[in-house]
């Protein structure tokens, strides 16, 4: 990096840095330093009447105040913050030594900096819980300045808190920002709610392909890549359906993926080109069992994480305590626009998106149309958990005919919040009636469906061979944490989401 390119503060930074190796410190030690104690812990369990505890804790320099030869230091670790207590005479007990506190900690040391402390946990005359120091090791040198964000009576000033600046550098708005860790914190805390709920029912946890021959298991716009040791092209995984079905025609009764997918479609407030989804096939059930099954699963996550089924995100309520609301996809569509499109044929619906003045082109089928109309229509008016249910077959190429409409399918997706959460079927298992959905969907790829899917000859191989009545079901992780954290854009809940690129660092 060219010299002429640093602010000042990052020139002083790396005057400092070769000052402590001058003085025979290293910046960037090897090796371990024991950590015996968390911040938040110490704070929790400390007792004004217990014996003397000692600790040693590491983490980084948030704020200092020196006062002649004590210092106050807040120093914050992996739970969160606490004071610290700093006598030069305590430090450096031999007078040669006056030197480190000096010019050491009080010139060569900043904000930002990674230190280890040994000490002992006691109470400040203001009743603070703090650390007096008794011993302090250098860990790593920072380089660049934090944006030190002050907090004055719960208000934050000088906020690092451009969303495009937070994004990009995420390390940093989890160093500054009170409560962004804790989303992740909670992200984790869903999936583990989620997995042992899985686990519990005796439910297997697999892993299927990333890279792909056929993108298949749903509707969407692929990436591709080139293997070059094969000379093939292949595509990042857009869904694992096809493949977990595979697993339950090869005898699993019940599997599940946390699966990382990638649509090459757009950006906004709740879609990121990879995303998280978990899906799950059971073998011998209906989607009327996973209907229930997924508001049992829900409740119980909310319980695991809020103690309570009922979550707010922004100003609305959004409570996730069985049973949910059902309603069909066609009456969802009379509900809302008061129109029926029962039967209705192509030319019908195009004259329905002409009068609710929604757009449609030419590359659309029967399904896409009803899509249209029910995304533009329906779909943000459902706020609380509803399960959408028995999709046209248009829509559904890898779902059961339902069992008393052969024009529909034994599909749901659940609504919350105004998005779709999770999506399910009776899985098709009929392998002549998929291969027949297949080619209906190449027709529409013939006349220019870049979403339509690909007919995989190996997944119809599978089918076969037979596959047990099936319900499967997916559900958007990000969307899910969203909902259980509050957010209202998937940014938030994504630790590196998707930016342009950076023009200049």
């Amino acid at each position: 990096m060219n010299v002429s390119d640093l602010s000042e503060q990052e020139v002083f930074r790396r005057q400092s840095l070769e000052e402590l190796r001058a003085k025979g410190i290293d910046p960037y030690p090897a090796e371990e330093f024991p950590v015996t104690a968390y911040s938040t812990e110490i704070k929790a369990t400390f007792q004004d009447d217990t014996p003397r505890r000692e600790v040693s804790i590491a983490g980084r320099i948030m704020s200092r105040r020196i006062m002649g030869k004590a210092s106050f230091v807040e120093l914050q670790d992996s739970e969160g913050r606490i004071q610290l207590y700093i006598s030069r005479d305590d430090i450096c007990p031999d007078e040669e030594d006056k030197d480190l506190y000096n010019v050491v900690f009080k010139k060569l040391l900043d904000i930002g900096d990674f230190v280890g402390i040994k000490g002992y946990v006691f109470r400040t005359q203001m009743g603070e819980i703090s650390v007096h120091v008794s011993g302090l090791t250098v860990l790593s040198k920072s380089l660049r300045p934090l944006p030190i964000v002050k907090y004055k009576d719960g208000v934050a000033y000088d906020a690092f808190e451009d969303p495009e600046m937070r994004y990009r550098q995420r390390y940093v708005d989890l160093i500054v920002n009170e409560g962004i860790k804790g989303i992740f914190l909670k992200r984790t805390q869903i999936f583990n709610s989620m997995r042992q709920f899985f686990n519990d029912k005796g439910y297997i946890e697999v892993d299927t392909p990333v890279l792909q021959s056929i993108p298949g298991g749903a509707a969407a716009r692929p990436f591709i890549t080139h293997h070059n040791a094969l000379d093939v092209s292949l595509y990042l995984r857009i869904a694992n359906e096809l493949y977990l079905k595979r697993l339950i025609v090869g005898g699993f009764e019940g599997v599940y993926e946390f699966s990382r997918n990638f649509r090459n479609e757009g950006m906004d407030r709740s879609h990121n080109p990879e995303f998280t989804c978990m899906e799950i096939y059971v073998a011998y059930k209906d989607y009327n069992w996973m209907m229930r099954f997924t508001e049992q699963m829900l409740e119980k996550i909310c319980m695991d994480v809020h103690g309570t089924t009922e979550v707010t995100v922004g100003d609305r309520q959004i409570s996730f305590k069985a049973p949910y609301k059902r309603i069909t996809m066609v009456d969802a569509i009379k509900e809302n626009t008061g129109i029926d499109i029962a039967g209705m044929n192509e030319d019908q619906l195009r004259e329905v998106c002409h009068k609710l003045h929604i757009e449609q082109d030419k590359t659309m089928g029967k399904g896409k149309l009803i899509d249209e109309i029910f995304g533009e229509k329906c779909e943000a008016n459902y706020i609380q958990p509803t399960f959408i249910t028995d999709y046209p077959k248009e829509m559904s190429p890898l779902t059961k005919k339902h069992r008393s409409n052969p024009d529909l399918t034994e599909r749901f997706e659940l609504m919350v919040n105004g998005k779709e959460l999770a999506n399910a079927y009776s899985e098709l298992n009929d392998p002549i009636d998929q291969r027949e959905r297949f080619e209906e969907q190449l027709k529409l790829s013939a006349k220019g469906d870049d979403e339509a899917m690909f007919i995989d000859q190996d997944f119809l191989r599978a089918l076969e061979y037979g596959m047990p009545p099936t319900s499967g079901m997916g559900i958007g992780m990000d969307r899910l944490v969203m909902l259980l954290t509050g957010q209202t854009s998937i940014q938030e809940v994504l630790l590196f989401p998707q930016m342009k690129p950076e023009q200049k660092i």
